[in-house]
């Protein structure tokens, strides 16, 4: 027995260097990225090592994912590329004055909670892209969540601050409060209801989940608890293959998954800055900086006014990615000033981020995630399932595009990002977890490797910069307080947030093809880590 403490806090800068190699699996956690690596050790390939780490996420960072998680997916076949929306819909029985009785739209319980789609994302992927039996790609999981695991230091601290937030939801407590407390960085967790839902789940390849007894069990709770989901609800569900939508960037071409996800708006800001001639300053300089805090400000302005489940944007992406709308919201962009725009009006027309790739050439970009760190706080009782809280991204503007509605998708803040080369030839997976920072995380991922040529690692190690409303920017303690001042002194209202690096800015995982090898970058804001061979 250690006879002191551990202290889990790191001092001291360090540098991490770019993973390589010919087969590569890049996740927020190390059990994951390994769990991973098995998979393609075994046979498999990049699509199975992505659901063999996403699964075994639900289990080793339940602070931003879950068996009630949604899902995305961009994936590279080899030869043409994938795009998967797995976000669940709404109970058919949401409706405006629904929640008008409810005083709005709550972030918390089960009036928040939407259909979870992760599940039917890891099928729908091995299914049709995957080689290994499905069953086997969650025995990581299982295992980790039978056996236990160490809980590590970041997730121990997100852990506490959930549980203090949510400790009261129904189901919580039992699951993720044992004892009553919270676990401890470096004590081993167990959770065999997680354990057997999943073996549940890999045994009938999602089908309990959604018209069997793991539904049952899900409904039975909602409705004892004043909840709106119904059998029918999660029988209706479906994950859609939706393709992508994609934007130019210099020699790049930076591809998203459609609305209802927030990719859009990192595809304005980057087609903002290729028109606003992004490129002529050093990627640190203030030039660049404020340049692409304005492009993202643009961009989110149009973002919160139009973006909604597809099928109800009066505006469509084609109007919002069109070349001379793009043109004339990047004249917007005053070189010497911070704005703080309003939308234009073009004519119609706490989450888990990983990427795989094999030496097939497959390559994956997938994300899932509870939404606010646990999500709703609700847990069903006996499985480990922690469900999102997506109903929370809805509003009750009348008319608006992202209205509630029955069986509707809400505006998505998780999107995998996917850059091809010009001539059609795939060149990174990439993204960045963290709630609305992820649009602007994707733009400077993208700034940063595809017009600057930095590293994966590099890229994600750089300090970030967050817009936060009107003329407010948050940038995390390692930001240059020479380009600090130089932005306060165009008007930004800059904010330093100090020790809140994890939560506020998230956290980026990255796989650069490179001839017949790949580099990868992971995040240390969070547990990141890449495995290669």
């Amino acid at each position: 027995m250690n006879p002191h403490p551990i202290d889990w806090s790191l001092p001291y800068t360090s540098h991490r260097s770019a993973v390589m190699g010919r087969n590569v699996v890049s996740t927020s956690q190390p059990l994951a990225a390994q769990a991973g690596l098995r998979m393609l050790l075994a046979g498999g390939n990049a699509v199975d090592a992505a659901l063999a780490a996403a699964m075994v996420l639900t289990v080793v960072e339940p602070t931003g994912c879950g068996l009630g998680s949604d899902g995305f997916a961009i994936v590279w076949d080899g030869k043409e590329l994938h795009g998967l929306n797995a976000s669940g819909r709404s109970p058919a029985a949401w409706t405006p004055e629904y929640f008008e009785k409810l005083g709005g739209i709550p972030e918390m319980g089960w009036n928040a909670v939407t259909v979870p789609g992760a599940v039917s994302a890891w099928v729908a992927l091995s299914k049709r892209l995957g080689k290994l039996p499905f069953a086997q790609l969650a025995q990581p999981a299982i295992d980790y969540a039978r056996n236990g695991f160490p809980v590590s230091p970041t997730i121990a601290r997100q852990w506490a601050l959930g549980a203090a937030k949510l400790g009261a939801q129904p189901g919580f407590a039992e699951c993720f409060i044992p004892n009553g407390r919270v676990p401890q960085a470096g004590e081993i967790f167990r959770s065999e209801a997680h354990a057997r839902t999943l073996e549940l789940i890999a045994e009938t390849e999602g089908e309990a989940f959604y018209r069997g007894v793991i539904a049952e069990r899900i409904v039975a709770h909602a409705q004892a608890h004043g909840g709106a989901m119904t059998l029918a609800d999660l029988a209706a569900h479906q994950a859609d293959w939706v393709g992508t939508i994609s934007q130019r960037f210099g020699d790049s071409v930076v591809h998203e998954i459609p609305p209802n996800g927030q990719g859009i708006a990192a595809l304005m800001a980057l087609g903002m800055l290729d028109a606003h001639g992004i490129g002529a300053h050093p990627v640190d300089d203030v030039e660049t900086v404020h340049a692409s805090i304005e492009a993202m400000k643009l961009a989110f302005v149009d973002l919160h006014q139009y973006n909604a489940d597809i099928d109800a944007m009066p505006v469509k992406p084609d109007a919002l990615l069109s070349p001379d709308y793009l043109r004339s919201r990047a004249a917007l962009i005053d070189t010497a000033r911070a704005g703080d725009p309003g939308h234009g009006a073009p004519r119609p027309g706490g989450t888990v981020y990983l990427a795989a790739a094999d030496a097939s050439g497959m390559m994956v970009s997938f994300i899932q995630s509870n939404y606010m760190g646990f999500g709703s706080g609700v847990v069903v009782p006996g499985t480990g399932i922690s469900l999102q809280n997506r109903g929370h991204g809805f509003n009750l503007i009348p008319g608006h595009a992202n209205q509630v509605a029955p069986r509707k998708r809400p505006s998505h803040t998780i999107i995998p990002a996917f850059a091809m080369h010009a001539d059609g030839t795939p060149q990174m997976a990439f993204g960045v977890m963290g709630g609305p920072m992820q649009s602007q995380g994707h733009t400077q991922m993208a700034l940063r490797v595809l017009r600057y040529g930095q590293n994966p690692q590099a890229a994600a190690d750089a300090p970030r910069w967050r817009v936060t409303g009107g003329k407010g920017v948050a940038v995390e303690p390692g930001f240059d307080p020479a380009v600090i001042a130089a932005l306060r002194a165009r008007g930004h209202e800059v904010t330093v947030e100090e020790g809140n690096g994890v939560f506020a800015f998230g956290g980026a995982q990255l796989v650069l093809r490179n001839g017949n090898t790949y580099i990868a970058g992971s995040d240390p804001r969070k547990d990141g880590h890449a495995v290669a061979f």
